[in-house]
């Protein structure tokens, strides 16, 4: 597995280890001004699940890859936390933020992949 492979591979566990939701990999590798080449978008049920999935991401980043978050925002209120990792963003929304901002519909014509709940 190269580096990216790893890194998507441990941002999902960590948002599995705190119980995130509907989680998508969104491949913007193709998009020509996206921002990165690729968006982990998930969901958390409450303020503090949002916060936790969050922190699982980056412990587990940082533990199995050594790799630290280039910026990290939204713990203010926790509805939306968004986690930078260069080529890789990951975004832990609560469910009617994700809702309005829609991120997977903004980015349609991107290559999206759905990744199963564990329960």
């Amino acid at each position: 597995m190269n580096k990216n492979t790893d890194i998507v591979k441990f941002i999902i566990e960590g948002i599995q280890d705190r119980k995130g939701k509907q989680i998508s990999v969104v491949d913007l590798s193709a998009i020509e001004g996206a921002a990165a080449n690729r968006f982990i978008i998930c969901q958390g049920s409450s303020n503090m699940q949002v916060a936790a999935i969050a922190d699982s991401i980056r412990d587990k980043v940082r533990e199995e890859c050594g790799v630290k978050p280039y910026n990290y925002d939204g713990y203010q209120n926790s509805q939306w936390i968004v986690i930078d990792y260069g080529d890789t963003f990951v975004h832990v929304f609560l469910p009617d933020v994700r809702q309005y901002y829609n991120l997977e519909e903004l980015w349609s014509d991107a290559d999206i992949n759905e990744i199963p709940d564990l329960d």
